[in-house]
């Protein structure tokens, strides 16, 4: 069978060869990019039809010498020469027996892509730009160990598709996954670079398909977790976008995203998230600003957006913390009717949350009741009770608890005498209602100091 197939070749080869001496290779118009003469066309076309034999045969070796002779004598005669070499050079890659004759058909296969961006990178529909991406597959599949010259390729083809106004978002976000990856050792990429690539690739990351949210994430993610995108950076680089451009949401969203991530603390963070929540307003960011401003001490902007939120929030497990913090604030800053309240709120929706009996004994302890006959002192039975309560509550907060004792002592030491219980007709440990003050109608204990 073998020799029926070589002599069909053999038969193949001379009615080509023997086509191509009949033919009259002068006209210049016609067969001038094979060659300067009517001999170099015949013998240079003879070795394209050679070449694609040896190809089609998988016959490699063979298939070698014609072709350099065509990139050598007529590279611009058909761009067949080149697709056919990059599979030439792609099996030789395949096939190399050592690191050296593979790195060499690396290096040649590479070549190839150069020569035809020379050659035929004005193709109106294969032009340089298909020819750098093709390059740049390639490279990441040979040269995935040279950082540098990797990321050099896949650079030249995402530029020269943006020279066309497009880029392909697959290869977009591996270049940009590979030169934030190599911030991390090599000194020669720097912030500027990845927040400048950043900025002329995120435009074409803004509306994706179903398909290619997958390469909108690793985007998206490789520069939020690269070194370069810390608070500083972000700030400069989003206080420009957002000047030119204040209501654009997305990039408000954008940027609130990529701070929050970095734990950004800002003015200019918290002016962008304010900014934010008035254009698409939600418990989540009302929650988010709350948060913020608590740790910042800006206690009237964090009761703000904490009443904003429970404006729109239903879930009673939601709404626990957020009645929790409001009381607390409402509570230092001697608020003692909205403290009060908000305690009482959260009690509602749990019993065992300490900080409503930790805020309640602090509201009891403000008002004292002048005519309970025991000058007034009746509301630190109910303030004591209260702290107590909060102090066995707190179970997983240390500091918490010894405050709570603490305060339930200055509470005790502010009841009063057994004189003026025994003046008052009240005994030592009968039960006793509250009749004024915050601590109205609570039900407690009579006790001395």
């Amino acid at each position: 069978m073998k020799s029926v197939k070589f002599i069909l070749a053999a038969a193949a080869m001379l009615i080509t060869v023997s086509a191509s001496a009949q033919h009259d290779y002068s006209d210049d118009a016609k067969f001038g990019k094979w060659g300067a003469t009517a001999e170099e066309r015949a013998a240079n076309i003879e070795a394209q039809n050679l070449f694609k034999d040896a190809m089609d045969n998988k016959e490699y070796d063979r298939a070698t010498p014609y072709f350099q002779q065509l990139l050598n004598s007529c590279p611009k005669a058909s761009v067949n020469i080149f697709t056919r070499g990059v599979t030439l050079y792609r099996a030789k890659i395949t096939r190399a027996r050592n690191i050296n004759d593979k790195k060499m058909f690396v290096d040649s296969l590479l070549f190839i892509y150069d020569q035809r961006v020379e050659h035929f990178g004005d193709n109106a529909e294969k032009g340089r730009d298909y020819i750098l991406d093709a390059k740049a597959r390639d490279m990441v599949k040979y040269c995935a160990a040279d950082r540098p010259r990797l990321r050099g390729g896949l650079k030249d083809a995402i530029d020269a598709s943006l020279e066309k106004n497009y880029l392909k978002l697959d290869l977009a976000s591996m270049y940009f996954k590979n030169l934030c990856e190599d911030y991390e050792y090599d000194d020669s990429v720097t912030n500027d670079m990845i927040l400048n690539e950043y900025q002329r690739l995120s435009p074409f990351f803004a509306e994706v398909t179903e398909e290619e949210l997958q390469f909108k994430d690793v985007f998206e993610t490789t520069f939020a977790n690269s070194g370069a995108a810390n608070c500083e950076n972000l700030e400069a680089l989003y206080a420009e976008k957002l000047a030119a451009d204040p209501e654009n949401v997305e990039l408000l969203s954008k940027a609130v995203s990529l701070m929050s991530r970095q734990q950004c603390d800002s003015d200019f963070y918290y002016s962008i998230l304010e900014k934010y929540y008035t254009v698409n307003p939600s418990a989540e960011t009302a929650l988010f600003l709350a948060n913020g401003f608590l740790q910042r001490g800006e206690n009237d902007k964090a009761l703000r957006y904490l009443r904003e939120t429970l404006a729109v929030e239903t879930d009673p497990v939601a709404k626990e913390p957020l009645y929790a913090k409001i009381a607390v604030i409402e509570i230092t800053k001697e608020n003692y009717t909205s403290a009060a309240k908000a305690a009482r709120e959260l009690k509602a929706i749990n019993a065992q949350n300490p900080y409503s009996y930790f805020v309640l004994a602090q509201c009891y302890a403000t008002t004292p009741c002048p005519d309970d006959k025991i000058g007034g002192t009746s509301n630190y039975w109910a303030a004591y009770d209260s702290m107590n309560k909060a102090a066995t509550l707190f179970t997983s907060d240390a500091n918490m608890k010894k405050l709570s004792n603490e305060l339930a002592a200055q509470y005790k030491a502010n009841f009063p005498t057994q004189e003026a219980c025994f003046f008052a007709e009240l005994a030592e440990g009968t039960p006793y209602t509250v009749s004024c003050g915050f601590a109205e109608g609570v039900q407690t204990t009579v006790r001395y100091r």
